[in-house]
């Protein structure tokens, strides 16, 4: 793998492995053992990551496979007649450990399922993305495509980034029905228009390492932020003029992001207990510190009225915040403080978002009014929900990365 892509796919698995880790956290990293296998992995493994990714970890064979999947994809060099070889050998070493499970709270709500295989092995669907014409949009992080699915004929067609290796994370659609994405591994955003299947590229200034989550506002500006970079952006689409600024905080790294009903973006730190919002003339930034020093916001969703949820990954929190008062509650997720909320979405004025850590993975519904929580298990098993969003008619799509799946929920049905 070329060392442009090894950045950017380190940034990636730092928390991608956080993720499915399930090991205690700060445990030592233990030798990799004899095997046949174990020459593969130390070479092609520990190129893009650190061994401790693999020793401080476990999943079962199917999850093992899942992953090799992945990393094949994403450029590991493993010989596709030794990928089971590999798999068996982390599934005998490194088997599953103590994993949450999933608490279900029973409602009155109902919600149905559906499911689509990638087409492309590996490919890590990351963003979904439901756009106006009724399409399922997925970016194929590891694989490098963009997917639409087409939810009433189960057809999938996939688009392939002009450059190898973007590393497409972000999904947002444009007045045009051009579909927006950034490129994680290569420092551009992206434009894709479904209609002829061109691709255009938007290059970042040196150093905008990690673009990450895109949004339009009212007036058809893209807003996105850089992970890596700690840094957030805007791109005039109609001069391709792109201005970014530093997020205050250092290594905050800024996250999710959502537009308010006035234009101004707001976005979330990563790596700081922090919502921000961005004046959309100036680019100032003002930042709100959450109430618990260890919060870890990793996705936001936003009311009707402008009040701000976030998904506090590394409490196993719901968090509200009100940014006219500076008004601040929180709940414990159903699933406790190992489940790690992570997608999180606004609609028919309750809160959606999904347990990331547990098994199964579920969708969460809470209601703002009662403060009540009503929980499923995601069929296939989720796989990490990264992000969520709903569709013009009230239902939700997810992406389900660890699956290779992406899915719509149908609300009341």
């Amino acid at each position: 793998m070329n060392k442009n892509f090894l950045l950017g796919l380190l940034i990636l698995t730092t928390f991608c492995f956080a993720v499915s880790a399930q090991g205690p956290a700060g445990q030592a990293a233990q030798s990799l053992p004899a095997g046949d296998a174990k020459a593969i992995v130390e070479t092609a493994c520990t190129t893009c990551h650190a061994a401790t990714m693999i020793t401080n970890t476990g999943h079962t064979p199917e999850d093992w496979k899942l992953l090799v999947e992945r990393m094949v994809s994403a450029g590991a060099d493993v010989p596709q007649n030794q990928m089971a070889m590999v798999t068996d050998y982390l599934s005998k070493n490194f088997p599953e450990r103590n994993v949450p499970k999933a608490v279900l709270v029973p409602g009155a709500v109902k919600v149905t399922f559906k499911e689509w295989k990638a087409p492309t092995v590996g490919s890590r669907p990351h963003d979904p993305l439901a756009t106006h014409d009724g399409y399922l949009w997925y970016s194929g992080q590891y694989a490098n495509v963009l997917g639409r699915v087409d939810t009433k004929t189960d057809q999938i067609k996939e688009f392939r980034p002009t450059i190898a290796r973007s590393g497409p994370h972000g999904l947002v659609e444009d007045k045009d029905g051009n579909i927006w994405f950034t490129a994680n591994s290569k420092g551009y955003i992206g434009k894709l228009d479904p209609k002829t299947g061109k691709f255009t590229e938007y290059t970042l200034p040196a150093g905008a390492a990690d673009p990450h989550t895109p949004l339009f506002d009212q007036k058809g500006i893209l807003w996105f932020t850089v992970q890596g970079a700690n840094k957030v952006g805007r791109l005039d689409p109609k001069t391709g003029d792109i201005k970014l600024v530093d997020s205050p905080t250092p290594r905050s790294l800024p996250y999710g992001m959502v537009v308010d009903s006035n234009g101004t973006p707001y976005y979330c730190e990563f790596g700081a207990p922090k919502i921000a919002a961005i004046d959309p003339n100036t680019m100032a930034i003002k930042e709100w510190t959450l109430k618990d020093p260890e919060a870890r916001p990793r996705r936001i969703a936003i009311t009707d009225d402008d009040t701000i949820y976030y998904a506090d990954y590394a409490r196993g929190y719901l968090g509200r915040l009100n940014p006219k008062t500076g008004e601040m509650k929180e709940w414990p997720s159903p699933s406790g403080p190992r489940s790690q909320p992570y997608g999180i979405t606004f609609l028919n004025g309750a809160i959606w978002y999904n347990e990331s850590a547990v098994k199964p993975n579920t969708l969460v519904r809470f209601d703002p009014k009662t403060e009540k929580f009503q929980s499923w298990a995601i069929p296939a098993g989720g796989g990490v929900v990264r992000n969520m969003m709903t569709t013009r008619d009230g239902n939700i799509v997810i992406a389900e990365s660890a699956l290779n799946i992406v899915g719509l929920v149908m609300v009341g049905k």
